[in-house]
């Protein structure tokens, strides 16, 4: 044990002399991170406090502009042409009215409606669903004073009315944020073990050192279990130092996320849950990692051998970003990698279901061993441990 102990240490500190080891362990994961919650901070506050310029075309009365009056970020210009003022740049979308409101309720005629915009853009699409919104209130209005000159009860056109009723608290922001938050993790910890597990292994036999090493009277299945800890303590400290820094910016730096987060009485049960998750994650990867690293000759090759997986980490978040949380099964947390995303969506909405925790780690704990015994198997042959 304690020469397991001295290895590992000796190891730890052969790693992180290496500026690649640093940079990608300490400084990724807080540039990372910082970019995204500022992005995210942003989306989220997107178009709160925004004035849009809708571009009409004259004239444009008082009776027109109160179509709008609950709409304070919405500013209105007349031009002659509505669609060049859009094309310009002067205006987000363009409106043109047929003829004017007040003859439409003066008559009982259609009045022809455009909107001009781009679909495509998140602006234009948000200034065309408040005019939609406005034009659809005001719609009602006028259908229910038609009815009521005709002398019909305007509730027959009403037979049912719709309410909505969540059943899980939050909004879009916290759902990107669940999907987005172990989606980085799972990058920064490949990317912050990825050069120290490939040294470990595939470094030592490029350098052709492998050799001298396993001369030494040190057990091949000490040394291997010294890498091994040495590569999981690097991609943990990665998770580690990613949640920090993203929890610390929410808190310090941001309105609208930390306002959408909001966990309550389970706060720390959420953190402590959450860095476990990273750290039993960490032991998978560090593992794959590893056996990359013993399977490749050099350390080129072991990175052209660890990207897949690297990579493959986006499949489960885009299948889990579009469940809801009543959705998740069991074996949504029993199967590795996709658990990391489940357990945190899970987590971010303030739900703790220690079953489904014990699920996660169980699994991926024991994908760690097997792929260890794997990794044990092949470090016993010098088939595999020999640069030749």
């Amino acid at each position: 044990m304690t020469m397991l102990f001295n290895i590992y240490l000796k190891e730890l500190k052969d790693c992180f002399r290496d500026r690649r080891t640093l940079l990608l362990t300490v400084v990724l994961p807080i540039v990372l991170m910082t970019c995204f919650v500022f992005v995210l901070e942003q989306f989220a506050s997107h178009g709160k406090n925004e004035v849009y310029t809708v571009a009409v075309k004259q004239p444009f009365d008082e009776a027109d502009r109160d179509i709008f009056a609950n709409y304070k970020n919405l500013e209105f210009i007349e031009v002659n042409d509505p669609k060049s003022a859009v094309i310009d740049g002067r205006a987000i979308i363009g409106l043109e009215f047929s003829r004017s409101v007040t003859e439409v309720e003066k008559s009982n005629d259609t009045m022809e409606i455009t909107i001009i915009g781009d679909v495509l853009s998140q602006n234009s699409g948000i200034v065309m669903s408040n005019i939609e919104s406005a034009l659809s209130d005001y719609e009602k209005t006028i259908i229910s004073e038609r009815l009521q000159q005709l002398q019909i009860d305007a509730s027959i056109m009403e037979p049912f009315s719709i309410a909505y009723e969540e059943t899980i608290e939050g909004d879009f922001s916290l759902a990107m944020i669940a999907y987005l938050i172990p989606l980085i993790l799972a990058v920064a910890v490949g990317m912050g073990a990825g050069p120290s597990a490939g040294d470990l292994f595939a470094g030592e036999k490029e350098r052709k050192t492998m050799e001298a090493i396993l001369m030494t009277p040190v057990k091949r299945s000490t040394l291997l279990m010294a890498k091994w800890l040495t590569t999981t303590t690097i991609a943990s400290l990665t998770g580690i130092i990613t949640l920090i820094v993203v929890v610390s910016e929410i808190v310090l730096f941001t309105t609208d996320l930390k306002a959408a987060i909001s966990l309550g009485e389970a706060t720390y049960i959420v953190l402590i849950t959450a860095i476990l998750t990273a750290v039993v994650y960490a032991s998978v990867c560090a593992s794959f990692l590893m056996l990359t690293s013993i399977l490749a000759k050099t350390v080129k090759e072991a990175q052209t051998y660890s990207t897949p997986f690297l990579m493959l980490v986006i499949l489960p978040a885009m299948y889990i970003m579009g469940l809801g949380i009543n959705e998740l099964e069991i074996v949504h947390f029993a199967i590795p990698i996709v658990n990391l995303f489940t357990i945190f969506k899970e987590l971010l909405f303030g739900i703790v279901q220690f079953d489904h925790i014990a699920i996660t780690f169980i699994s991926n704990l024991t994908l760690t061993l097997i792929i260890f015994i794997i990794c044990r198997i092949l470090f016993m042959k010098d088939r595999w441990v020999m640069n030749s």
